[in-house]
């Protein structure tokens, strides 16, 4: 059995390619649905920008996390903007890198 938890983990792999922190803790990932009988999960995310041309990279990346995570064998990925992502959505971790980086 797959759980949230898990997901969200694996999901800390893939990196913002620009910041170079993980979409998790970036604040980009919306939402985890898992459904056990399909075995399939629903990723809903967002991008720091609208039109980022690395979505594409991103959500390979996120499907390939996903499918490591345990016993699924369809992920989709919602890409949402509403709410818009801001920096406020940041975990604490990534805030703080944040202020080294720039």
């Amino acid at each position: 059995m797959i759980t949230e938890e898990q997901v969200r983990e694996n999901l800390m792999d893939v990196l913002d390619p620009e910041i170079k922190i993980d979409i998790v803790n970036m604040g980009m990932v919306y939402g985890i649905d898992i459904d056990e009988e399909k075995k399939h999960v629903k990723i809903t995310m967002t991008l720091t920008t609208m039109g980022c041309p690395a979505f594409e990279g991103i959500r390979q990346q996120v499907i390939e996390a996903v499918k490591k995570a345990g016993d699924v064998e369809t992920v989709d990925v919602n890409l949402v903007f509403d709410p818009p992502w801001n920096k406020e959505m940041m975990s604490e971790e990534a805030k703080l890198a944040m202020r080294y980086m720039f």
